[in-house]
């Protein structure tokens, strides 16, 4: 019988497994609140994080298991101490940056990318990720989750700004999403020579629903090609989630040469398979708030079936949510979601 982990990257290969594969995508808020932790108490408890993933894998049941969800701003934080930014831990949901802090190319070259590895947090989540993978890596695929580069760029300079310098700065935001990629790089180097099978990248600021497929194309792309290529080049998987709908750029995922792309619920699935099939691995995208949340598990369980039967049936894809899931989504309905593909014989 095929693992979890094999079952998933036959999906990244275009194959079929013995039955659908699942998972999350991050999951990191359900998990720290179903195991009664919090963000800012497992940020420096490297053990207490490393029982937390193992035992809500095992309880989720999720083909692929992401160390560090949630955790994604230390990696531009970790940056811009010198700047004055930090992190704010919230009740519910993930650490906030607390300050933007390069509005220029200058400052682009006082950024010193081996900072990274100076913050105690992204330390912490670099080697739970390896414990984990110790722990459980021959049944689970164990990846660790960062922002896509686009996302990163727009997190370091503030978002509604970087949006503004797509049209007034090109050049600028060229050069910062190639930083961004460098440093993300340069952050996952360490763990993919320690044997980590695949890197996953959240690009929610290169959604549909804020950049069009020009802007796509120039600012995006590049930076998620750069990062697949040197992944691939170390025998890892990329992948690769953006909200929003992006129907009008499936081709371009094509040529981010990401192992796979999830898509949001906003993405008419039967399109996406249409234009993806046979090119590469899709997964999507079973709606996390309108039909996880709100829905009875009889329901959820309607839904998943109708995704895997327009899109799943010949292989190559993967049953996941369309983003991350809200903490308070009801175990029920996520162990339906698990269940439909976990009995789903091709």
């Amino acid at each position: 019988m095929m693992t979890p982990r094999e079952t998933v990257l036959k999906a990244f290969e275009g194959g079929k497994a013995e039955r659908v594969p699942v998972t999350l995508f991050g999951g990191g808020m359900w998990s720290i609140k179903d195991y009664g932790t919090t963000f800012e108490e497992l940020a420096g408890n490297a053990e207490k994080m490393v029982d937390m993933c193992v035992v809500e894998a095992e309880k989720i049941r999720s083909d692929i298991v992401y160390v560090g969800s949630g955790f994604n701003n230390f990696h531009a934080s970790a940056l811009g101490r010198e700047f004055g930014a930090g992190i704010k831990y919230r009740e519910i949901g993930a650490p906030d940056l607390t300050k933007h802090f390069v509005e220029s190319e200058e400052v682009i070259s006082k950024l010193n990318k081996s900072d990274i590895f100076t913050d105690p947090v992204v330390k912490t989540v670099m080697d739970t990720t390896m414990r984990v993978k110790e722990k459980i890596g021959d049944k689970y695929l164990v990846t660790m989750t960062c922002w896509g580069p686009f996302t990163l760029a727009a997190r370091f300079v503030g978002e509604e700004a970087f949006m503004k310098y797509t049209f007034k700065k090109p050049t600028f935001v060229e050069k910062m999403v190639d930083f961004c990629a460098d440093l993300l790089i340069m952050l996952y180097e360490p763990l993919v020579n320690g044997g980590l099978e695949a890197i996953s990248i959240a690009d929610p600021t290169a959604s549909g629903d804020l950049i069009n497929p020009k802007q796509m194309a120039r600012y995006a792309v590049p930076g998620l090609r750069k990062m697949s290529d040197w992944a691939k080049s170390k025998g890892a998987h990329t992948i690769l989630h953006i909200c929003g709908n992006t129907g009008d750029r499936l081709e371009q995922f094509i040529d981010t040469g990401c192992s796979s792309i999830f898509f949001d619920q906003k993405v008419d699935i039967a399109k996406a398979k249409e234009v993806l099939f046979g090119k590469m691995s899709f997964g999507g995208n079973v709606a996390p708030v309108h039909v996880l949340l709100n829905k009875t598990a009889a329901e959820v369980e309607q839904v998943c079936r109708e995704t895997i039967e327009i899109a799943g049936k010949d292989g190559g894809f993967i049953l996941v949510p369309g983003c991350d899931v809200p903490p308070t989504i009801p175990f029920e309905n996520l162990k339906i979601f698990h269940d439909v593909a976990l009995n789903w014989k091709y």
